[in-house]
């Protein structure tokens, strides 16, 4: 198990090192400077998440129109596009990381 641990951590310092993950963090510190709006992006998230995870599929194209709309002069201040944008590409990455590592093992 410790050689797992070992691996596990290198793997994560491999992830620290990379262009999307530092472009991320770096958002991240210059978002934490302004409380008010790290508030306002964390609560466009949140509600983001909500309106992907307990919307029925019937109504999503419809709401998440309507939330695109309430959030598109959110969405023009050009650190919250860039944090967010950075997020995604992160998010992405983790995603196929997963994907990877899944692939990899005889799982079913």
């Amino acid at each position: 198990m410790a050689d797992i641990k070992r691996a596990t951590e290198d793997f994560a310092a491999a992830i620290k090192s990379t262009d999307v993950y530092r472009h991320y963090f770096q958002m991240k510190e210059k978002v934490k400077a302004y409380p008010e709006l790290k508030e306002k992006i964390d609560e466009f998230r949140w509600k983001n998440f909500e309106l992907q995870t307990n919307c029925e599929q019937d109504e999503l194209y419809y709401r998440m129109e309507l939330f695109e709309k309430e959030y598109e002069e959110f969405r023009k201040n050009p650190l919250v596009n860039e944090f967010l944008t950075a997020e995604l590409s992160f998010c992405r990455m983790m995603q196929q990381v997963y994907s990877d590592i899944s692939d990899k093992m005889d799982f079913e």
